[in-house]
């Protein structure tokens, strides 16, 4: 299992577009804060804090993960080494979580460097360290959570299509759609008490609140249920394909 994580974040980091595609992310999100004019410019801002940063990552997010997942088994089947892949020595389930863990760990690596923006607002705070720490903390933590899904979601996508361009577009599809799918639906007027079970069953419900520096267990179980279902629908899509 370990020897295919350490695999595929080798043929990642080994891949041009790999870098592309997290420098690009990086370019994005410091423009959005520091750069162009809008409600996530820090410099604009009247308090140090880099909340926009956790604003308008779920966004662009969506796009990343999608890019990062593309290969994970889309890229398997189209190259034929689908089915060498199951003659390994590891269970169908050590394949998937090997895949995603790799996928999250390229997420990871990509939000590292927004580090530098906490401490850039730390010591431009007046005084120096006027920034919430306790909140900032939590709104990262909200960020693994999410990114955690999304990663998940992007393995299943890639797992149902042997075409790496279906993969990143039906990730983002269904990404954009749990997270802010059913917030759209449950807050039509007409849904009534039946929208507000909506709104909870969507990602951005639990992202906004675990990113307000409160991790409620709640919240920890909801991802936690929607990575291990993802991974799930993963293990059932390529069991049931692989012969």
């Amino acid at each position: 299992m370990w020897a295919l994580y350490k695999k595929e974040i080798a043929i990642f980091l080994s891949s041009l577009l790999g870098y592309i595609v997290i420098g690009v992310f990086l370019g994005i999100i410091s423009l959005l804060l520091w750069v162009i004019d809008g409600p996530a410019n820090i410099v604009d801002g009247k308090y140090a804090s880099i909340d926009g940063l956790f604003t308008i990552a779920p966004w662009v997010f969506i796009f990343l993960i999608s890019l990062i997942t593309m290969k994970s088994f889309a890229e398997e089947k189209d190259s034929g080494t689908f089915e060498l892949l199951f003659t390994k020595p590891i269970s169908d389930l050590q394949i998937v979580l090997a895949k995603y863990l790799a996928g999250f760990t390229l997420f990871v690596l990509a939000i590292i460097p927004t580090l530098v923006y906490f401490v850039t607002v730390y010591q431009l705070g007046e005084p120096v360290g006027n920034i919430d720490i306790g909140s900032t903390i939590g709104s990262y933590i909200g960020l693994s959570f999410l990114g955690g899904a999304f990663v998940s979601i992007g393995i299943f996508a890639s797992a149902v299509t042997n075409n790496q361009i279906i993969s990143v577009i039906l990730s983002v599809f269904l990404c954009f759609f749990a997270y802010t799918g059913f917030d759209l639906i449950g807050g039509q007027a007409f849904m009534g008490k039946a929208g507000l079970i909506l709104q909870n069953i969507g990602i951005a419900e639990h992202y906004d609140s675990i990113s307000k520096g409160r991790v409620d267990s709640r919240d920890v179980i909801y991802f936690l249920s929607v990575i291990a279902l993802f991974l799930m629908l993963t293990k059932t899509t390529v069991n049931s394909r692989k012969w």
